[in-house]
């Protein structure tokens, strides 16, 4: 895999999980630990993304 895919790639992971955690959020029964999962998740594919991409 380029590492132009791998960066697509990871971005469209990115995006899903900012969807996931948005719908979260609105979501009166969801567990503050699961959101917060989902943030560490979210923050650790930006910062590679930012890594590759520098």
């Amino acid at each position: 895999m380029s590492l132009g895919a791998h960066l697509q790639e990871l971005k469209k992971k990115h995006a899903v999980l900012s969807q996931r955690v948005e719908e979260a959020q609105r979501s009166p029964g969801i567990d503050d630990l699961a959101v917060r999962e989902l943030k560490k998740e979210k923050l650790r594919l930006k910062e590679e993304i930012s890594r590759l991409e520098h």
